[in-house]
């Protein structure tokens, strides 16, 4: 395969009912230090109906061009065509690199778009990097059930290709004004030569709490020993105002649900405060917490790795401190004390 021919940095740009995926801004925002390091552009490939619009912002927050597939049979997300437009700019253009958001969509196309070009992928990615004269692309995840980081690398073939956790990343500042070179592509497809067809749209009405848009986050971990005492958990994450989440231990021990679980395998948050309590701190709930604005740490060992990723850190027993921040915090915020 001759390198050469490839060039560039991509992004498959999420859109939902008219609004681009925060995940793809984030990848932008990745993207672009990457391209920067590299010399090379950055282009988005946003694909849809009706969403020429969306270009403005998708340059202001960094990207060089956009590659638009903006016609009525891509109204709804579907592998199949949404893969061909893919292949079809891909093969035209040649990235170096294509990077999608770990979600539902950007894992289906993403794991639908390696099936057919001659190249790797690597899934939920947590850390980015090139080799500047290479172009190599460096991509990081925890492996072995979070207890190591695994940069994995696809050396022989391109474009080079990465789903990435929402969160992860971080977004530029939004650049006002800031134009770019927009390329319209077309393809020939047609609806029956779609296998699969939109019956339905279903809203999800769930009311679960989306711990992922809490600005405070308390979680706990085994350390806390059983159901009762994660207790103390809901009392704190109350008292401010906050959200309960939980490590992966707690989670299978049945003490919380699985939407509160923070990690790799769980939810990725950046709340403004994050409290980890009796969590230990293995690599694969760090990846999920580790972009909080201000971490909080309470453990009585300690040795504990949690203690090398928080801003503060408190060696004790939660069960004393606890009750003692409850407390602190009432009064702080109502006035009153209160017993816990």
């Amino acid at each position: 395969m001759n390198f050469e021919e490839y060039s560039g940095v991509w992004v498959f740009i999420e859109e939902n009912d008219g609004k681009i995926a925060q995940v793809s801004l984030e990848l932008l925002g990745a993207g672009r230090a990457l391209a920067n390091k590299r010399g090379v552009e950055l282009a988005g490939v946003l694909i849809g109906d009706k969403i020429n619009g969306l270009s403005k912002t998708i340059f202001e927050y960094g990207a060089d061009s956009l590659y638009v597939y903006d016609q009525p049979i891509f109204k709804y997300y579907r592998t199949e065509s949404y893969m061909q437009a893919l292949l079809h700019c891909s093969e035209k253009y040649k990235p170096e690199i294509i990077l999608y958001g770990a979600t539902s969509t950007g894992k289906d196309l993403a794991s639908a778009v390696a099936t057919d070009l001659p190249t790797g992928l690597t899934a939920d990615t947590t850390e980015l990097d090139v080799e500047e004269d290479t172009g190599l692309l460096l991509a990081s995840r925890p492996a072995f059930g979070g207890n190591i980081m695994a940069t994995i690398l696809c050396k022989k073939y391109r474009p080079q290709m990465a789903t990435v956790r929402p969160k992860v990343m971080k977004a530029l500042s939004q650049e006002k004004g800031r134009i770019g070179n927009v390329i319209e592509e077309k393809i020939d497809l047609k609806e029956e030569d779609i296998r699969t067809k939109v019956l339905e749209i279903v809203r999800h009405t769930s009311k679960k709490i989306k711990i992922d848009e809490a600005d405070i986050v308390v979680a706990g971990g085994k350390g806390l020993g059983s159901a009762q005492g994660f207790n103390l958990i809901h009392q704190l994450a109350h008292t401010l105002g906050g959200v309960v989440g939980g490590s992966r231990d707690v989670v299978e021990a049945g003490w919380v649900e699985h939407h509160h679980q923070v990690g790799q395998t769980g939810v990725t948050v950046t709340p403004k405060i994050y409290f980890a309590i009796g969590i230990s701190g293995a690599i694969q709930h760090i990846v999920g917490m580790k972009n909080s604005g201000l971490i909080i740490a309470i453990n009585k060992d300690p040795n504990a790795p949690i203690f090398q990723s928080c801003h503060y850190g408190i060696v004790g027993d939660a069960f004393e401190i606890i009750p003692l921040l409850i407390q602190a915090f009432h009064t702080a915020l109502h006035g009153e004390e209160v017993e816990v």
